[in-house]
């Protein structure tokens, strides 16, 4: 089960406490205190395991390590380690707990491997006696209590970053596609929902995620709904597949399109090729007729089959095509 959406509590680690100590003549020799330790910051850090947000099903409260107190012989407390909190590329991060504090991003996306972006940072550690000391305060007893580390309540959401994402109604044949074109091993079978969560393969250089099935409805939450719409939204190129099964395909096609717009007028708009999948379960007179009855909405469509060897090589030269453009603008 892909985990995409979790919250989470995170307290970074509080200021050690600084130190009252005197060498043992304290008239002569004066405050040796030393100053309590930084608390331990908490960082998001991009890594490219899809299920990295599983970590935080059931942990939802993390804590980084308090800073050391302050001891004698102006010896200060050690800093607290921080937090290094691993979640997948194209995870957003929202703090929706708490005013947004200076230096901290109220919302940031974690876009590459290796990324880190500081969300909590731990408390500075209070001052030692030693540093009290003056002309006319030789012998300081003050000290300082150390900071508290900030704390938030962080929501962290996946959204996939793809450069294809294959769209359509449930059983329109994308995991199959998808299954012929990469290496990915999605579950196939004849019945609507088969794909629970997306499913990533790779095409040389390009990424590509079946999203699972859309319905009437999905961008008010039907069905699967709005939790695999927002994972469209960072793909660059949109295959739609509409099965040549369909009574309707062009009411199939339609619905899909407008279940895009009301999520999202850029979703809508992004750049789309439209295929008629399964296109070998039917004759050639019918395919034709429902291949007509789709280039009067989109001028791009192709019919092809996962069994038919020259219909996926075309698709091949489309992908090849988008690569071209991708190594061209890097």
């Amino acid at each position: 089960m892909l985990i995409d959406d979790v919250t989470i509590k995170i307290s970074a680690g509080d200021g050690g406490r600084g130190a009252v100590a005197f060498n043992k003549n304290i008239m002569s020799l004066g405050p040796v205190g030393g100053s309590g330790g930084n608390g331990g910051s908490i960082y998001i850090e991009g890594v490219s395991d899809l299920s990295a947000l599983s970590q935080f099903r059931y942990k939802k409260d993390i804590k980084a390590e308090n800073g050391g107190i302050g001891r004698g012989q102006f010896r200060d407390g050690p800093n607290g380690k921080d937090l290094f909190l691993k979640v997948p590329v194209g995870t957003e991060i929202q703090i929706v707990s708490l005013q947004k504090t200076k230096g901290i991003p109220f919302k940031k996306e974690v876009l590459k491997v290796g990324e880190r972006v500081l969300v909590a940072e731990g408390g500075h550690g209070g001052k030692g006696n030693f540093l009290f000391r003056g002309p006319r305060n030789t012998s300081p007893k003050q000290f300082q209590e150390g900071l508290p580390g900030e704390r938030f309540t962080v929501r962290m959401e996946l959204k996939l970053i793809a450069d294809v994402g294959l769209i359509g109604f449930p059983n329109s044949g994308k995991s199959s596609l998808l299954n012929e074109l990469t290496a990915s091993q999605s579950k196939v079978a004849n019945y609507p929902f088969t794909t629970l969560e997306p499913n990533l393969g790779v095409y040389f250089d390009l990424i590509l995620a079946d999203i699972p099935g859309l319905i009437e409805g999905a961008s008010s939450g039907k069905g699967l709904g709005i939790k695999f719409l927002k994972h469209i939204e960072r793909t660059k190129i949109l295959f739609h597949l509409v099965s040549a099964e369909s009574e309707n395909p062009a009411r199939d096609y339609r619905i899909i399109k407008k279940e895009l717009a009301k999520y999202s007028k850029e979703l809508a708009r992004k750049t789309e090729y439209v295929f008629l999948s399964k296109s070998d379960t039917l004759p050639k007179k019918e395919l034709t007729k429902k291949v007509a009855v789709l280039k009067k909405i989109t001028k791009k469509i192709f019919p092809i089959s996962v069994y038919d060897w020259d219909s996926l090589e075309k698709v091949k030269k489309i992908l090849e095509k988008i690569q071209s453009k991708k190594l061209i603008h890097k």
